[in-house]
């Protein structure tokens, strides 16, 4: 970004906007109660999924809650009761395991701590962790969100030193309840200076510290284990060794929604003699374990790869056999029931991949009796086992590897491969692939000339083109299986094979999973309770209640529609970090995509529970006391069947709380990131339709989902220096700026983009907006009065009309950069035509009934300014209680005439232009053209004959075809055979082109055969304008039909003709004698016919400075061959001068070159020089 060159503009809108928020506050403007009375409900319910509390609030929050805060803006004036409540999130691993890690650093490294220099700690784990933050899937980018915003740092005392914090303060973070204390109120103060329109009084932390939330949860959670919705068992879930628990979304430095992978591992059993280095193993049963995606596959293997240069390990199995792979992959394995004591791997011996290569092995379903073990290169480390099948009848890289063995016998030496190992194995045909035979792979290699295993992208391209039609198109060939699709035979194959005791189901993270106390995840067999979201009756409830979601776009409803059919089990416990007790199994904490999916219907009793503290220890505004709240308060207040509880808390005080949640309820929207659709939103359906089965008015309405915002086209990270917080931008923008771009960034489920430029942009159209609202004010008295009925008065009235009716659309829709276009950007575009175009004078009413209408539409994006310009224009009351503007009838056929109008003026233009470039010929032969004087345009009622025969063609066949136009070469084939259109042909069709571009943008009136309005009156309406725009004397509009056969032939309707001209005249000075006025001698020509008015208009072209008429004086000399040789004297410029009246004609004798006026019979003699005085 550029240097600003000054604040000045930032600094008084940001003044304004202090000065309104007070106000708010004062007014309680925000501030939302359950209307009492009926049942009809004119209200509006939105939420923001609550942000974590673990820093400042950044640009990405600010981006998705802006369109909740925009969308209430807009409700209000639409006359709805509006409820915007924020609650603050604690729950979960992330602020425990960072007091946690300070906790750790403090006792390490001392306080304040001296951490070791980076030399040292190259050498140290540390920079490990540091490196395996990196995701690998290329779709969520290179770090975390986790990553990116911790800027880098690598100790959590540096992360909080970067927060701006002192040593001092930093020590307390060391204590998870001070975290509580600290940014909650931060992100309150944050969200208030960007004037946000929420009911404060209703805002909470989440955790047991806020007695009143956890008493909420608690008994969410009972209602749901009675429902049978919570079931315990052995589950396979992402599990953090380090932290001792299931590792959930929340929880994750990198790796979010990452789930488990099923494999089956595949058991190879070394046959004896085994090799030297595990010799001391003779008569135990020692496997090489696989793990594969493909067990249907496994009939075609020929060997199984070991990478040479690799670490593997044996270890001991639950059941006294070896197992040998990766120390990683045993990690896992020890966490799902392989080893006898659960985590523990117990490692026999450790081993590289030669000390195994060679070794004879039995394998299961192959049709080869013994197999080998070989050497391949690429096997990698970070899945799988590091011991992989090979099957180079189906996989591109097996039979590359494969042949390079068999081609290389300096490769075979190398690694001490005997001949028998590698030369009499064939690939086996397993599977018939249409296109490709039943032998895929080597048929792709060989048609994308792989030669050797290092062709990696060919392989790459060779798996893809075999791997997904052999899955979906492949038919089996081998016995048993014979005919049967490949896909149907996957699991039955799989199942047959470990009920043999031939293979194991096994598990591992799908990518790298790093927990945020920088632990490598596994997959672990784990006892917990869990939320069963696979359960088929409650599957099917959420997918009903999606039905009637409005979601905005298809993109978002496929996206739910997609994590709905593969959600499974959730695990809804873990016993680190802070948050609510399970009610019947205390040891557990409910986890936090558990604690947070009805936490809406909290909202609208809070205010009464918690006494508008965020930790719920004040006193309750009702006298109630979090002890009182018993499942059975809670029930009659969220459940409308429910009976009064016997409770010591007032009848009065409960139906209050009930008449609040039934206000209120349901969600009306709630908007997010597009991320949380396969996560919290999901869950966030699926527990509401469990709450309230028989209740679907309580069930969500809509849920907006917005994509990422960038800021200035890059992602935000803190390493990079690509940030901002909330209250960085609203310090540097102003809110009104920054809210002003958050609008501009994007509506759709793409990443948005924040541009600094842009709000930079805005900030000055703002200010420059109000600037000209109080220049308006102050000058309303020069402004024209009387009727409002010109051209332009109407045009503009009915471009309000229409900008108000769309703006209208916009924002229902949540589509806010488009609400901001047609609000904003157009409608000030429209004030700015009719302010150039009004050469009347722009009129008074017209200009404050524009000024109320753009306060108005831009309201819910710009608040604070708006209220400013309201109370400007002496509204009395607050804006925000203002209502939407009615729009008046708007005149379509009006509008586009004025556009049609603004299009000639451009043509106009572009032909000035044309006539005044130099001729193309000779060189040193082009000079310019002299400046035309006069303009004859031509406008046609009708097209010419060639054109109204092409256009009626058109016209029929749009008509018979459905407002569909045929290809080219039947219209013109059909064109073609009029004899009328022979000597047309070559112009036909570039018509037809157009009018086929033009139908496109305009619709149907393009086939028209006339104009719906009257060209000719609209120019002549607009003549002055016209001619001053183009510097012109004069403009003649003339009909067609008047002119030659060229004309005739160029001209037709919504498309004038125009023909410019210079007429001669003679050169006079037109002089000023007053002093210090800034107005200059200037020479103009004088031209047959000539009046007073059109020399003073002449001049003005030429002194931009007089802008009226009427103010200007023209002279003549007396004696016009002495006078303009006499000094002028001071205070008596008019001395030996005769004024020029209104009925004198200029006249002009072109060989002599002398000018002379008429008037009353009298012909005067001027000489060169004219003398004008401006009053």
């Amino acid at each position: 970004m550029t240097e600003r060159k000054g604040t000045a503009k930032v600094d008084f809108i940001k003044k304004i906007e202090k000065e309104v928020q007070q106000k708010w506050d004062e007014e309680k403007v925000f501030e939302a109660d359950a209307a009492s009375g009926g049942e009809s409900k004119n209200k509006y319910f939105v939420t923001f999924p609550y942000p974590y509390m673990n820093g400042r609030l950044h640009l990405g929050h600010t981006f998705s809650l802006s369109k909740c805060e925009f969308a209430v803006g807009y409700q209000r004036l639409k006359g709805k009761h509006c409820l915007f409540p924020f609650g603050l999130h604690c729950t979960g691993m992330p602020i425990k395991a960072c007091a946690d890690k300070l906790k750790r650093e403090l006792e390490l490294y001392g306080c304040p701590p001296q951490f070791p220099d980076e030399e040292e700690e190259e050498e140290t784990p540390v920079k490990k962790e540091a490196e395996e933050i990196v995701i690998k899937d290329k779709a969520k980018g290179k770090k975390s969100k986790a990553a990116a915003k911790s800027g880098g740092a690598k100790f959590q005392w540096d992360i909080m030193r970067s927060l701006g914090l002192s040593d001092e303060e930093i020590v307390q973070f060391a204590e998870a309840e001070y975290w509580l204390g600290y940014f909650p109120p931060l992100a309150v103060q944050d969200m208030k200076s960007m004037g946000v329109k929420v009911d404060w009084r209703r805002s909470f932390i989440t955790t047991d510290v806020n007695p009143f939330y956890d008493s909420f949860v608690r008994w969410q959670f009972e209602s749901l284990k009675e429902r049978k919705k919570i079931k315990f068992g052995k589950r396979y879930t992402i599990y953090s060794p380090k932290d001792g628990q299931p590792c959930m979304d929340h929880d994750r430095q990198t790796g979010e929604g990452v789930g488990p992978q099923e494999y089956t591992l595949i058991k190879m059993k070394m046959v004896e003699p085994f090799p030297s280095k595990l010799s001391g193993l003779k008569g135990r049963a020692i496997f090489l374990v696989a793990a594969t995606l493909r067990p249907e596959t496994m009939f075609g293997q020929t060997n199984c790869w070991v990478r040479p240069d690799m670490k593997y390990i044996a270890f001991e199995t639950a059941n006294g056999d070896i197992f040998i792979s990766t120390r990683r992959s045993a990690r896992n394995m020890s966490y799902q029931g392989f080893t006898k004591e659960n985590g523990v791997v117990p490692s026999v011996m450790e081993l590289f991949g030669e000390d195994i290569l060679g070794c004879a092995l039995s394998a299961p379903l192959t049709s080869y009796k013994i197999i080998y073990a070989l050497p391949m290169l690429t096997i990698k480390e970070d899945k799988g086992t590091g011991v992989v099948t090979s099957v180079p009848s189906d996989a591109p890289d097996d039979i590359a590897a494969l042949r390079d063995l068999k081609k290389k016998q300096a490769l075979r030496e190398k690694y001490g491969i005997k001949d028998e190992m590698v030369l009499p194995f064939e690939p086996v045909p397993i599977i018939e692939i249409p296109g490709y035979g039943n032998l895929s792979a080597p048929q792709v290699c060989d048609e994308l000339k792989i030669q050797s295993q290092n062709d990696r992208e060919k392989l790459a391209e060779a798996k893809e083109m075999v791997y997904l039609k052999g899955f979906y198109e492949g038919i089996m060939l081998v016995d048993g299986y014979k005919g049967q699709k490949v896909q149907d035979v996957k699991k039955p194959i799989q199942k047959k094979m470990v009920d043999n005791g031939e293979a194991l189901i096994y598990m591992e993270p799908e990518k790298q999973v790093m927990s945020r106390s920088a632990d490598e995840c596994v997959v672990a067999l784990c006892d917990q309770w869990y939320l069963d979201y696979g359960d088929k009756n409650w599957k099917e409830a959420a997918s009903n209640s999606l039905k009637s979601l409005e979601t905005f776009c298809d993109e978002t409803r496929k996206n739910f529609e997609a994590t709905l059919a593969w959600l499974q089990e959730h695990a809804c416990s873990r016993t680190y970090g802070l948050g609510t007790r399970l009610p019947w199994d205390e040891q557990w904490l409910i986890e936090s995509l558990s604690d947070s999916t009805i936490y809406m219907a909290y909202y609208t009793v809070a205010h009464l529970l918690q006494g508008g503290v965020l930790n719920g220890q004040a006193p309750s505004p009702l006298g109630i006391k979090p002890e009182q709240m018993t499942k059975e308060v809670w029930n009659y207040i969220f459940f409308k069947n429910s009976p009064m509880p016997t409770s010591t808390i007032p009848k009065q005080s409960l139906q209050k709380l009930r008449q609040e949640f039934e206000y209120w309820y349901p969600v009306d929207v709630r908007v997010s990131g597009k991320d949380l659709v396969p996560n919290h939103l999901s869950y966030y359906l699926y527990n509401h339709v469990a709450m309230w089965p028989e209740d679907s008015g309580k069930w969500p309405v809509a849920v907006r989902a917005n994509g990422h915002l960038l800021l200035n086209s890059e992602k935000m990270s803190k390493s990079t220096g690509n940030f901002l917080t909330l209250s960085e931008a609203v310090n540097k923008f102003s809110a009104d700026g920054m809210r002003l771009a958050l609008a501009d960034a994007g509506d759709t489920v793409e990443d948005a983009n924040f541009v600094e430029a842009m709000a930079d942009a805005g900030i000055l159209r703002l200010y420059t907006w109000v600037e000209w609202v109080k220049e308006m004010i102050a000058n309303q008295d020069s402004l024209r009065s009387g009727p409002a009925n010109t051209f332009n008065d109407r045009v503009f009235a009915s471009e309000m009309n229409a900008g108000i009716i769309k703006t209208d659309q916009h924002y229902e829709k949540m589509m806010f950069k488009e609400a901001l276009k047609a609000g904003f950007f157009e409608f000030q575009a429209a004030k700015d035509k009719y302010r150039e175009l009004a050469i009347e004078g722009m009129h008074k009413d017209l200009v404050f009934q524009f000024i109320e209408n753009q306060t108005l539409l831009l309201a819910p994006i710009c608040p604070h300014l708006c209220e400013y310009t309201w109370s400007l224009l002496g509204k009395t009351g607050s804006l925000m209680k203002a209502s939407w503007p009615v729009s008046g009838p708007v005149d379509e056929i009006l509008i586009r005439s004025s556009q049609y109008l603004m299009e000639t003026a451009h043509d106009l233009r572009l032909r000035l232009k044309g006539y005044m470039a130099p001729a193309k010929g000779k060189k040193g032969d082009n000079k310019p053209q002299q400046k035309p004087s006069h303009c004859t345009t031509y406008v046609a009622k009708n097209y010419p004959p060639w054109q109204h025969t092409t256009l009626t063609l058109l016209r029929k066949h749009y008509k018979a075809n459905n407002g569909q136009l045929p290809e080219n070469k039947v219209i013109a084939s059909e064109l073609g055979a009029l004899p009328e259109l022979k000597k047309y042909m070559k112009r036909l069709m570039p018509f037809v082109a157009m009018i086929k571009e033009n139908l496109e943008k305009n619709g149907a009136r393009v086939l028209d055969l006339e104009l719906e309005f009257d060209e000719r009156a609209v120019l002549l309406e607009n003549i002055v304008y016209l001619t001053n725009s183009l510097e012109l004397d004069q403009i003649d509009v003339i009909f067609a039909s008047e002119a030659d056969d060229k004309v005739k032939e160029e001209c037709c309707p919504g498309k004038p003709y125009s023909v410019f001209r210079s007429e001669p005249g003679v050169s006079v000075f037109l002089v000023n004698p007053q002093p210090a006025n800034g107005y200059f001698s200037s020479k103009i020509d004088v031209r047959q016919g000539d009046t007073k008015d059109s020399i003073i208009r002449r001049l003005m072209k030429v002194e931009r400075a007089i802008k009226d008429l009427q103010r200007v004086k023209l002279m003549r000399y007396e004696d016009p061959v002495l006078g303009p040789r006499r000094v002028p004297v001071l205070g008596k410029e008019e001395q030996g001068k005769k004024a020029i009246s209104e009925k004198s004609i200029f006249h002009i004798d072109l060989n002599a070159k002398k000018v002379h006026i008429a008037d009353n019979g009298l012909k005067v003699d001027i000489g060169d020089t004219l003398v004008y005085l401006v009053q």
